[in-house]
């Protein structure tokens, strides 16, 4: 079992930047692919990207490619996303989530993930 923290979130102005970051508990972090998810009030969580127990694979939702970024220090245990040219619509509470059931792979399901962080917030003002 993992446990999940995320700090980083906060209130910015359009076109800023923010890095998260998600620390997580255990000493087998490595073997856990992580994901990232937002949601939004009045909305559902939506995937936003995932990175693969190694790193060498990422995937990000279409609405953030080229302006996110994870990456993951598995000697810290932690996995961070980086958010640039930040957009109001990026306005949502953040969670990073852990799988090790699927080979390690970036997954963008969220009911694939069974361990979630609390969730941080993120408020982009225009």
């Amino acid at each position: 079992q993992v446990q999940l923290v995320e700090s980083g979130g906060g209130l910015v102005q359009a076109g800023g930047s923010l890095r998260l970051s998600c620390a997580a508990s255990g000493r087998t972090f490595s073997g856990y692919a992580m994901g990232w998810f937002r949601q939004a009030p009045g909305k559902e969580r939506e995937f936003v990207g995932a990175i693969s127990s190694s790193g060498g694979r990422i995937n990000y939702a279409d609405s953030v490619k080229g302006r996110f970024s994870i990456s993951r220090d598995n000697a810290r245990n932690t996995v961070y996303l980086q958010m640039n040219s930040l957009k109001p619509e990026d306005t949502a509470v953040y969670y990073c989530a852990a799988d090790r059931n699927h080979f390690g792979l970036p997954l963008v399901a969220a009911n694939q993930y069974p361990y979630w962080g609390q969730g941080t917030q993120v408020t982009v003002s225009s």
